[in-house]
């Protein structure tokens, strides 16, 4: 069923979405708040953009012209549905193709920021994927795995440009190795954990095209604090 949900604590910011498929989770928000964004930054490319969250809070981020890539068509319209009934269109663009194809539409090393809240799974396992096709394409790599993610934000970025992605502390080893891979260096690394005395179950990269080597380890961000609320750092993210 389709909702319509307040984007986090933004006066009159709603975005659409659907229950039956996904919402939007707090690792579109930490991507977000996590990826570098400065002056220099005059364009940005969101890989499998779902329904928009992360440009929609990267407005608040900079002015910068955003473009979202976004395969399935009905995730595609709830995005291009918010952005329009929150005024977005002038700064954001979205796109409904394949990221594959995304070469056909921009020159390479056209953006400053690439970004990517990718699928996380692997599908060797078939009794893991979903009944529901666009959660499963959402979920597990089997339109986008990493690799390809890694090549086209490779591909987009230009010289020193910055790529993040948020994925599973599982696949750090993985992810690193295949950044590398592609000439993206990684240069910070924050692990989020949901409690302090549980293990982290998000991990936030982010790489430099053609960068330095040297990584920074920030500090971990903790969701909830012992009463289950949420920590002062997840607060100031949903802050206007």
């Amino acid at each position: 069923m389709e909702v319509k949900n307040r984007l986090l604590n933004f006066k009159n910011v709603y975005i659409y979405q659907n229950d039956d498929w996904f919402k939007f989770s707090l690792d579109s928000v930490l991507l977000a708040n996590f990826v570098t964004i400065n002056f220099r930054t005059k364009k940005i490319l969101d890989l499998a953009t779902g329904n928009a969250p992360i440009p929609m809070l990267l407005t608040y981020r900079t002015n910068a012209q955003i473009y979202g890539i976004e395969l399935q068509k009905e995730i595609y319209k709830l995005g291009l549905k918010s952005i329009k009934e929150n005024d977005m269109l002038e700064q954001i663009q979205l796109m409904n193709i394949d990221v594959k194809n995304v070469s056909k539409y921009f020159k390479f090393e056209q953006f400053d920021v690439v970004t990517c809240n990718p699928p996380y799974f692997k599908t060797k396992n078939k009794e893991l994927l979903n009944d529901n096709y666009i959660k499963s394409i959402a979920r597990h790599e089997i339109c986008l795995d990493l690799d390809k993610v890694c090549n086209i934000a490779s591909n987009n970025l230009k010289n020193k440009g910055v790529f993040a992605i948020v994925h599973r502390p599982e696949r750090l080893l993985e992810i690193l190795d295949t950044m590398r891979k592609y000439k993206i260096e990684p240069k910070k690394i924050q692990f989020v954990y949901p409690k302090i005395e549980k293990e982290a179950n998000i991990v936030l990269i982010e790489g430099m095209k053609n960068g330095n080597s040297g990584v920074k380890l920030l500090k971990p961000i903790i969701v909830y604090d012992e009463n289950n609320n949420y920590s002062d750092d997840i607060k100031k993210m949903f802050e206007e």
